[in-house]
């Protein structure tokens, strides 16, 4: 479902007219609430991106993390690619290991005994600082010696649906999700979301519908991810003993 589409069908079950004012000024928090909520509860594959387009800075152990392809929320893995200035599909790649901050600040204290990274450690996801350090940051041990393409593989949020960004993923594949949660939102707008509304039980009709869409979303993410009965990408068979695998 498109935008024009999302937005009849909420003016549907709503009662309020699709060009009203108010209702139009709502929807762009309604579509944020629904977004956020879906993609923290569930792990979707459609959240993982991968960016190279950053390099480390010889001796320094500072590296922020890149923002081309969006705001890395989650990050799974940190590859530093080698010979230095080398791009991924030319070098090779090199997994680092997450651990604690204290062990790079007990290890490699300064910029002696630089090297390739192996370690890095999470420092701030803070995106509102003024200056260079408004961006998300690791830093690396052993200190880089070298400018190393650094590949950071991750989870983002994709960008919310609006009259601009017609489709999104969500919209397209999970449209009756993605309602059900905006529905959970806009019964506060419409004054029905707890005991003093007027209909305090639409809104837990629509969190309990919200909650069984999720949950057979999620059973669906998982066989994406082969992380389905027994890892595979199977649906389980409730008569089929042992399970698969």
């Amino acid at each position: 479902m498109n935008y024009s589409q999302i937005v009849s069908a909420l003016s549907s079950l709503t009662g309020i007219d699709s060009a009203d004012a108010d209702f139009l000024a709502i929807l762009p928090s309604a579509s944020a609430y629904a977004d956020g909520r879906i993609y923290r509860e569930l792990d979707m594959l459609v959240a993982n991106v991968r960016d190279a387009s950053a390099s480390t800075t010889a001796s320094s152990r500072d590296f922020n993390l890149p923002t081309s392809v969006g705001t890395f929320l989650v990050i799974d893995g940190i590859n530093i690619i080698t010979p230095a200035s080398t791009a991924p599909g030319s070098g090779t790649r090199n997994l680092l290991q997450p651990v604690a901050r204290d062990f790079l600040d007990m290890c490699w204290p300064n910029t002696s005994n630089g090297g390739v990274p192996q370690y890095f450690a999470y420092i701030s996801q803070n995106t509102y600082l003024t200056g260079g350090a408004a961006q998300s940051q690791v830093v690396f041990g052993p200190w880089p010696d070298d400018t190393y393409r650094v590949e950071v593989i991750g989870k983002i949020q994709p960008a919310v649906l609006s009259a601009s960004n017609a489709n999104t993923y969500l919209t397209d594949q999970m449209s009756d999700l993605y309602i059900a949660a905006c529905m959970i939102f806009l019964a506060g707008y419409m004054k029905n979301y707890g005991s003093q509304a007027d209909d305090p039980k639409q809104s837990q009709s629509w969190e309990m519908q919200y909650t069984q869409l999720r949950d057979s979303a999620s059973t669906w993410e998982a066989r994406k991810r082969w992380s389905g009965a027994s890892w595979t990408s199977k649906q389980v068979e409730p008569t089929a003993v042992p399970q698969r695998g």
